[in-house]
């Protein structure tokens, strides 16, 4: 993710300019790369006079104590998701930057991916009624014998957070019951890598989040991130990097495909980044214009209360009401 955005602030971003880079072992050779300065800590990063906002793409861990420091150094914020990994923490982190007037955005880079925006303004439209219930599947696989950390957190809140998310968009609604199973099969891990969740909408609207990074080859096709909803009178069928397509009595209709790119062999491929792009710049936008950005620490924090809900249920064997 570092860089990701550190490609996208020198390419595609308007009036802005990547200035600094701190943080890991690998930021060293990342900055000579991007030809701007090193500094050795992130401290001394947040002390120039230079800088006025940062994208934090370190480890889970380390979001509320880096936030909070560019917080206090006045410095607006993009914040990879998850903005954070409990609420009281994230809490901490919306309080501080609202009290020093920075603005606080979380990266959810599946809102601005074509395929979900074309979903969106159909869904907006009326094209398919009422939504009913709605299918979010991200399937992955990783070797058995990966090795993590304690601070990552397990795969639903560290990347499974973009269904919530999308949820949350697509319905404009807010989650109100939550029942998670999860665990791991074939990775040893002290985080789970598979779940599934149940969640209920407060206008009733039900949904399913099955996220597993640990399926077996050659893994169903358009698993990486799909989603089927059932609306009162249509169909869609979301493929966030192939197809979407709308079901009626007429049949099926394509409505968008995306340009194919390989994400190992070329992760910077314009197609993937357009993303990141729209993203970002919504960020530099929202500080320039003195306004809110699109997507809030508040979203962020709704994200991870459902994902946390989830956690909740699995260790009680009860479904959790939210609010």
């Amino acid at each position: 993710m570092g860089k990701t955005h550190a490609e996208v602030a020198s390419r595609y971003c308007h009036d802005a300019r990547l200035v600094a880079i701190a943080g890991g072992k690998r930021a060293p050779k990342l900055a000579a790369e991007y030809q701007v300065d090193f500094e050795g800590s992130v401290e001394n990063l947040l002390d120039r006079d230079d800088i006025d906002a940062v994208i934090i793409t370190t480890p889970h861990d380390c979001h509320l104590p880096q936030g909070l420091a560019a917080a206090q150094h006045g410095k607006h914020i993009l914040m990879e998701k998850p903005i954070g990994t409990s609420l009281p923490d994230i809490d901490q982190l919306i309080d501080a930057c609202s009290r020093a007037g920075l603005n606080l955005m979380t990266a959810q880079t599946q809102r601005y991916r074509d395929g979900n925006r074309v979903a969106k303004s159909l869904i907006d439209s009326g094209a398919i009624g009422r939504i009913r219930m709605v299918e979010e599947v991200q399937h992955a696989q990783l070797p058995a014998d990966i090795s993590h950390s304690t601070e990552t957190c397990g795969r639903l809140l560290g990347h499974g957070i973009h269904s919530p998310d999308r949820l949350r968009w697509f319905l404009e609604d807010e989650a109100e019951w939550v029942c998670g199973f999860s665990g791991n099969y074939a990775i040893q891990s002290p985080h789970e890598n598979s779940s599934m969740t149940l969640i209920q909408f407060s206008r009733g609207v039900m949904a399913t989040v099955w996220v597993t990074f640990e399926s077996a080859p050659p893994l169903f096709p358009t698993s990486a991130f799909h989603a089927r909803i059932i609306g009162e009178k249509g169909l869609l069928d979301i493929d966030s990097y192939g197809m979407v397509k709308l079901g009626t009595e007429n049949g099926w209709q394509v409505m968008y495909e995306q340009e194919p790119f390989d994400f190992q062999k070329d992760p910077l491929s314009p197609v993937r980044l357009k993303s990141f792009a729209l993203q970002d710049q919504e960020f530099v936008d929202s500080i320039l214009e003195n306004r809110a950005p699109a997507i809030t620490g508040g979203d962020g924090r709704a994200a991870v209360e459902i994902v946390l809900a989830a956690y909740q249920s699995q260790q009680t064997h009860r479904m959790v009401h939210i609010g």
